[in-house]
């Protein structure tokens, strides 16, 4: 696994073997991310599932000016710190050890202007997850929210005030783009 572009471009991240873990591919992280090509300098991040933490560092590597890691399980908590340590990631950041659904439901701080899910792919849990955050003071009016998902899964196309933006298959997983439409709920305003 490499970070893609930006400031730590072709830098490898650590290797592991880990079966609870399939990271994103460098294909569906370069669609990703050339989709979402405006929308990363200077935004507040927040990585979900994050696994290894490549999709948050891949966008601080881009210019986002902070990324929040969500993950509970430990092995993959150990991975992402020494990811960031690897990489010597001098960007703000956090890592958050905490269920995700608990996490979004508590939610109270800042929202976020892109948000990216990639929950496990063994379980269908992208529904639960956009069902979650439609619920969740995370977003606010035009954040984007990026999903991956089995493409067998089933996943709407509305979640209350999230619209499908885009969906890319990629073999047996697609991601999902959506932003949220209205201001319900937020926070912040910008």
């Amino acid at each position: 696994m490499r970070i893609i572009s930006g400031k730590y471009k072709g830098r490898q991240m650590v290797s592991f073997k880990a079966p609870h873990i399939r990271p994103t591919t460098d294909r569906v992280k370069e669609t990703i991310f050339n989709i979402l090509r405006g929308d990363i300098s200077g935004v507040r991040a927040l990585d979900l599932f994050s696994g290894t933490g490549s999709l948050g560092i891949e966008a601080l590597s881009r210019g986002a000016a902070y990324v929040e890691f969500v993950e509970s399980h430990p092995r993959s908590l150990r991975i992402i710190r020494e990811n960031l340590n690897k990489l010597q990631v001098s960007e703000p950041f956090s890592i958050v050890a905490r269920d995700v659904f608990k996490y979004l439901k508590e939610y109270a701080g800042e929202p976020f202007q892109v948000i990216f899910i990639d929950p496990p792919f063994t379980e269908a849990l992208a529904d639960a997850c956009m069902t979650a955050l439609a619920q969740s003071r995370a977003a606010k009016k035009n954040t984007i929210v990026v999903i991956e998902s089995a493409k067998r899964e089933p996943i709407e196309d509305h979640y209350n005030s999230f619209h499908l933006l885009d969906r890319r298959a990629f073999g047996d997983k697609s991601a999902s783009f959506y932003r949220k439409e209205s201001g319900e709920g937020d926070i912040v305003s910008r």
